[in-house]
């Protein structure tokens, strides 16, 4: 059993197996959809993937990434919905976002079911972050600040008012025993890339994310971590130095998963193809490197029993909205 968190409510999952071998399909002209723009997890999930595909020689050719940015996920959502329903050459890079704003109502007259579930490729641990010439060192201090008064901290993340990177430091300042979610200001930016840009222009005060999104401005020195939101410290020498929340009395934690959507009216070979593509990529020492280079922690779940698994984090999450007054 794997222990999963979802803005902060812990749900218990097993490991999937996608049953099945891969049907006799080979895409022609792959795409990858990033639902935001450069430098944000969408657009990491789809480069390396697509990357990670080819070398292995699951797809014939290099895979086409295509930026697709607008209402959190939404307008990419809504395309494919729309434009691309049966095209099996296309992917769509999907996360915990992605579930948060379907369980909100957030993308106008959609739903999970139109849509066709394909797999995880790992899990990225949420963070909270400032520029690297901040005076705040630890999250204990920058809630502090929050505390004696909110109007003086604005948080910028990469999702919607409301979405997963708003409720990451929801959980956060809750946990600190901040009650009033009203008084958090948090400013949604199209994606994580563009949130730490509005960072380092010192625009806002602090960055909520994920791993994946910080791990190269840590690396380029622009930013610092003040806290990743999970159980206990991230494995690996370039993450063990990032301190938790817990470990600051913060009891807050959030997991965003890594996976991927394609379109409804995808045929069923197509479906059994990208499925066994995504498990056999995530089981690949070539993924395992990618994963331990960039914070990704193990979460697996490949064809129908993901869609089992995202129905129940949309559930989860609209009983975790209603709790903070997202949804009524």
């Amino acid at each position: 059993m794997k222990k999963f968190i979802v803005a902060g409510a812990a749900t218990l999952f097993a490991a999937f197996a996608f049953a099945g071998p891969a049907a006799a399909f080979e895409p022609e002209n792959a795409e990858c959809i990033a639902p935001a723009g450069a430098g944000g997890g969408w657009d990491f999930t789809c480069r390396q993937i697509g990357k990670t595909l080819y070398d292995l020689k699951i797809v014939p050719n290099p895979m086409q990434v295509t930026n697709l940015a607008g209402g959190g996920g939404g307008v990419a959502f809504a395309e494919v919905v729309a434009k691309h329903n049966t095209n099996n050459d296309l992917i769509v890079a999907a996360s915990s976002a992605t579930t948060t704003r379907l369980a909100q109502g957030a993308f106008p007259g959609a739903n999970m079911d139109q849509v066709r579930w394909l797999g995880t490729v790992g899990a990225d641990y949420g963070v909270i972050a400032v520029a690297k010439d901040s005076p705040i060192n630890s999250l204990t201090e920058l809630l502090e600040k929050v505390k004696a008064d909110p109007s003086s901290v604005a948080f910028a993340g990469g999702s919607a008012v409301g979405g997963w990177d708003h409720l990451k430091v929801l959980i956060a300042t809750k946990a600190a025993g901040i009650e009033d979610a009203r008084t958090i200001k948090y400013v949604a930016f199209e994606g994580g890339g563009e949130a730490i840009t509005q960072l380092l222009g010192n625009h806002v005060q602090a960055f909520t994310g994920d791993i994946s999104e910080a791990k190269g401005f840590v690396d380029s020195g622009d930013i610092k971590v003040l806290a990743v939101l999970a159980e206990k410290r991230l494995p690996g020498d370039e993450f063990k130095d990032f301190p938790t929340a817990i470990e600051q009395g913060i009891d807050a934690v959030g997991a965003n998963w890594r996976g991927f959507y394609a379109p409804g009216g995808m045929s069923d070979e197509a479906y059994a193809f990208w499925a066994n593509a995504i498990k056999t990529t995530y089981e690949s020492d070539e993924w395992k490197e990618v994963m331990a280079a960039n914070g990704l922690m193990p979460l697996e779940g490949w064809g129908e029993a993901f869609t089992g698994f995202v129905r129940g984090q949309i559930d989860a999450t609209e009983t975790l909205s209603r709790e903070i007054g997202i949804l009524q």
